[in-house]
């Protein structure tokens, strides 16, 4: 392949609409095992909240389809292909992204962490207000001693 050809493959990666329109792989061979991709990302956004045993699941598919990728993009940037595997790695590629988006736009992934989340950040909101109120914030309080 030719290295202006290199680059057009490469851009249409990075282009930021590339997966607009683009089909989500129905397998993959990720880290040497094929995976019915598709299937696990309709399987998974058909819910409304990922459960906590899931999550995980989500969480490590996720990490290995983003290594999948980088991957992949290296492959194209750097190896000895031909302009036909070179568009077949693109399209793997923006069919890694189109799953990646469809499972990063989940819901909240577990409502009563997020609750925890939410609580511990409403603690420490009404503690520092009330520091200030008191005159105890730690800027006023160590002139004092």
């Amino acid at each position: 392949m030719k290295e202006y050809e290199r680059k057009q493959l490469l851009e249409r990666v990075e282009r930021e609409g590339a997966t607009v329109g683009a089909d989500i792989p129905e397998t993959i061979d990720v880290q040497g095992e094929s995976i019915d991709l598709r299937e696990f990302v309709f399987e998974i956004k058909r819910r409304d909240t990922v459960p906590a045993g899931e999550r995980d699941r989500v969480d490590r598919a996720k990490k290995n389809l983003r290594r999948e990728r980088l991957q992949r993009k290296q492959l194209l940037e750097e190896g000895d292909v031909t302009r036909a595997e070179g568009e077949e790695l693109v399209n793997a590629i923006v069919g890694i992204d189109r799953a990646l988006n469809a499972l990063q736009n989940l819901g909240p992934t577990d409502l009563e962490r997020e609750e925890q989340a939410q609580e511990a950040a409403d603690r420490k909101r009404w503690m520092s207000f009330l520091k200030q109120a008191l005159g105890r914030d730690d800027a006023s309080s160590r002139g004092r001693l």
